[in-house]
């Protein structure tokens, strides 16, 4: 049995400084993904319901990842430890260690989503990504604006697997 559930707004119809906009459907998308993931068991979470194998509890960790990467990793190149975090090396895949916890995927998923927030708000979409970080050569660095823009591409894609995901463990869609 589909249950439909009411989608959230999406960002004001007459924004148009690109920056607000940019940084108002990463919200929206962040939000989704965490609607998603909301209410579904722990066993749901880390049940995969397609052939490739991931699951949503992987998904959510790779999304904090994506976060961690691009923005503080890559744009600002501050150190952080395990850059590639989600994934296993062994397998080539997402991971997620049994001993680690759904509310501690969420928490460090929403952490990460606050520090890039942080980074954005304290930079120019033209600037460019720092050196020494993710990016070691003046040719490679992208601006912060292609990061965004990239980051939400990101978060748009996978909040559309998460709907197949959610559908197939338990019939909700909308959300």
């Amino acid at each position: 049995m589909l249950t439909e559930i009411e989608p959230p707004e999406e960002p004001p119809i007459h924004l148009t400084a690109p920056g607000d906009l940019l940084a108002g459907y990463l919200d929206f998308y962040r939000d989704a993904v965490l609607r998603k993931v909301d209410g579904l068991s722990e066993e749901d979470l880390r049940r995969s319901q397609v052939p490739s194998g991931w699951t949503p509890l992987e998904l959510l960790l790779h999304l904090a990842h994506v976060e961690r990467r691009w923005l503080q990793w890559g744009f600002a190149a501050e150190p952080v430890d395990r850059p590639w975090g989600d994934r296993d090396p062994d397998r080539d895949r997402w991971h997620v260690p049994a001993e680690q916890s759904a509310e501690q995927v969420r928490t460090f998923f929403l952490a990460q989503c606050q520090r890039s927030r942080e980074i954005v708000a304290d930079a120019e979409l033209t600037d460019l990504a720092r050196l020494g970080g993710r990016f070691t050569s003046e040719g490679d660095r992208p601006t912060l604006v292609w990061i965004l823009f990239h980051v939400l591409q990101e978060y748009a894609r996978h909040a559309g697997h998460l709907d197949v995901a959610r559908e197939l463990a338990d019939g909700r869609i909308g959300e």
